[in-house]
C-alpha cells in the first residue's frame, strides 16, 4: 500500500470512527444518567462517570409502574405482526415473481405507489373503519393487517430476491411433480432466508417501538404496550430523570439485542435483493 491511500484510508478511518461516537454518544449519555442521583445528571461540568452506581434506579424504576404486564402485551403483538408480516409478504412477492397472471405488473406498481402515501392520510379511515368493527381497545388493528401483505416494501424487498433465484430450478421442480406451494415451501424458503430475516427484522422494530398505534386503538391501561408505558411513566414521574432513563434504558436493550443477533442476515439480505447503493 502506498503512502497516499495508506493516509486516505487513515482520515477516512479517523472520520467514520468520529461519527460513531457522535452517534453513540445520546446511548452512553442514557446508560451514564440511568445509574446516577437526579442531581448528578444536571451538574456542570459534567460527571462522565456515575459515583456511585446506583443499581436500585432500575429496581425502582420497574416496580413503579406494571412494567411487566406492558411487556407481556408487546411480546404478544410483536410476535403477531412478525409471523403474519413474514408469511404473507414472502407469499405475495412470490406470487409476483415467479407467477405469470393478468395484471401482475399493474396491480405490483400500484402496491408500490402506496408507499409514497403519509400514514396521516389513511389514518382516520382506518380507525373508522376498526371503529364500526368493534375492533378498538383491542390487539386487533395492530396484528390483524400484518397478516394481509406484510407491507408494500417488505414484498418489495422479497420479490427483488426472488429475482435473483434461477427459474429453472422451478421447472425442475415442475418436472418432478412439484405445485405451486410445494415450490414455495420447500425450495423457495430455504433459499431465502437471509430476506426474510430482514423481513422479520424490520416488523420487530416496528412493532416493538410503535407508539401512534397502541395510543390510538388502546384505552385500558391493562392492554397498554411498552411505549405507552413509557409515556405513562414520563407524565407521573416527569422530574423522576434518572429513572426514566433507566426505564427507557431496559425497554431499548431487546431491539439492541435483536438488532445485532440479526445484523448479518440483515445485511446480507438487503445486499443481495439488489437494493444496495
Amino acid at each position: 500500500m502506498t503512502g497516499s491511500k495508506r493516509a486516505v484510508n487513515i482520515v477516512l478511518y479517523v472520520v467514520l470512527i468520529g461519527g460513531s461516537c457522535i452517534c453513540l454518544f445520546p446511548f452512553f449519555w442514557l446508560i451514564r444518567s440511568s445509574f446516577m442521583e437526579l442531581t448528578q445528571i444536571f451538574e456542570m461540568p459534567p460527571i462522565w462517570v456515575p459515583r456511585p452506581f446506583k443499581w436500585s434506579n432500575y429496581s425502582d424504576a420497574l416496580t413503579a409502574l406494571p412494567f411487566g404486564r406492558y411487556f407481556w402485551n408487546t411480546l404478544k403483538i410483536v410476535v403477531l405482526e412478525v409471523s403474519g408480516t413474514v408469511l404473507t409478504s414472502s407469499l405475495c412477492a412470490y406470487a409476483f415473481a415467479r407467477l405469470n397472471w393478468p395484471g401482475r405488473n399493474i396491480i405490483f406498481m400500484v402496491i408500490l405507489s402506496s408507499m409514497m402515501m403519509p400514514g396521516a392520510v389513511t389514518l382516520i379511515p382506518q380507525f373508522i373503519g376498526w371503529k364500526e368493527l368493534g375492533a378498538t381497545n383491542s390487539i386487533i388493528p395492530l396484528t390483524v393487517p400484518a397478516w394481509f401483505g406484510g407491507g408494500a416494501f417488505n414484498v418489495f424487498l422479497m420479490r427483488q430476491f426472488y429475482g435473483t433465484i434461477p427459474k429453472e430450478l422451478d421447472e425442475a421442480a415442475f418436472v418432478d411433480g412439484a405445485g405451486y406451494f410445494t415450490i414455495y415451501s420447500r425450495l423457495m424458503l430455504p433459499l431465502t432466508v437471509p430476506p426474510l430475516i430482514a423481513v422479520g427484522l424490520f416488523a420487530f422494530l416496528n412493532g416493538w417501538n410503535d407508539f401512534m398505534g397502541p395510543l390510538i386503538y388502546l384505552n385500558d391501561d391493562h392492554k397498554f404496550t411498552l411505549a405507552l408505558g413509557l409515556q405513562l411513566f414520563k407524565g407521573t414521574y416527569n422530574a423522576q430523570w434518572n429513572l426514566m432513563m433507566a426505564a427507557t434504558t431496559v425497554v431499548i436493550l431487546p431491539a439492541i439485542a435483536v438488532f445485532f443477533l440479526g445484523q448479518k442476515y440483515f445485511v446480507e439480505g438487503i445486499v443481495m435483493s439488489g437494493l444496495k447503493g
